[in-house]
């Protein structure tokens, strides 16, 4: 029940959020954004329709979509939720706060980025292309990312043709800010990166990696293999997930363990459990091994 009601809230939140950077800053300046949103912008500068009912009508087949090739509860909060944000479209008073035109792709962008991704990260869908994505995917095998870039090409070439190219231009900006911040919405603020490190000195960098650097560590065993050196022997090697901002010292604790140390460096996108966001306490190192309590040599 805590996560359902956590989820509705953070929902409710992400909604109210969207039509905030829609009333506020796109619709009264006629900017688009990318997918159904952007769809519905556009028929209604055109055709003069109220954009709650056009989000609506346009978001239906998607929605049909959603139901064939979504989980049926990911639907339902989908419903919900874009009937919300349409609701709240149509009732709510926001008056436009500035006319700078940077100001309004950029802050447009950033309100609508947050919302849709909150909604995205509690299992709902504000926006239908990632479901058209979805679709071509298991139709055609063509990715997500690529359908939807095709989709908003599209989107903003006819806004270019039928509006203006200034509109175009901004829009396309307005895009890019709402694709970063769903970006970050969804992967969080904190960079983190993993290793694999390869070393004849494993145990070594793994208690400094420990005590110096504060991070959790896996051990995988090594059966063999072959390298510069030829025929590598069995060997532990590690595994280990850090925050970016200890990515320089970190290397240079490899550095003056094993020079020669074999290290793999990856970007890491989702992380749970473990204690990856966490130092060690001083009452933690105390349980660890009598050789991790001597001073840093970095």
């Amino acid at each position: 029940m805590k996560r359902i009601l956590s989820e509705v809230f953070q929902i409710s939140i992400g909604v109210l959020l969207a039509s905030i950077g829609l009333k506020m800053f796109l619709l009264p300046n006629g900017f688009l954004d990318g997918g159904a949103t952007g769809i519905a912008i556009l028929l209604s500068e055109l055709f003069d329709f109220d954009i709650s009912y056009t989000l609506l009508i346009v978001s239906i087949p998607f929605l049909i979509l959603a139901w064939f090739y979504l989980s049926k509860r990911i639907f339902i909060k989908s419903v919900i939720s874009i009937l919300s944000l349409a609701i709240i479209i149509h009732f709510e008073n926001f008056s436009a706060i500035t006319e700078d035109k940077l100001l309004i792709a950029i802050f447009g962008g950033l309100f609508l980025g947050a919302g849709i991704g909150l909604t995205i990260k509690n299992g709902a869908v504000l926006d239908g292309s990632e479901i058209l994505g979805i679709f071509l995917n298991d139709r055609l095998g063509i990715s997500i990312g690529k359908v939807v870039l095709f989709f908003n090409a599209i989107l903003f070439g006819a806004t270019a043709v039928l509006l203006s190219l200034e509109v175009a231009m901004y829009s396309i900006l307005t895009f890019i800010v709402t694709a970063k911040v769903i970006d970050l919405m969804i992967e969080g603020f904190e960079d983190f990166v993993g290793l694999m490190i390869v070393s004849e000195k494993t145990n070594e960098i793994n208690n400094e990696l420990i005590r110096v650097v504060g991070t959790g560590t896996t051990l995988y065993k090594g059966s063999g293999g072959f390298g510069k050196r030829g025929a590598q022997t069995a060997k532990d090697i590690i595994h280990t997930v850090i925050n970016r901002i200890d990515i320089r010292r970190t290397y240079n604790l490899i550095n003056a363990i094993d020079k020669n140390a074999f290290i793999i460096e990856f970007d890491v996108n989702n992380i749970r459990g473990g204690m990856y966001t966490k130092y060690f306490s001083k009452e933690g190192l105390k349980k660890l091994s009598p050789t991790m309590h001597k001073k840093p040599a970095i």
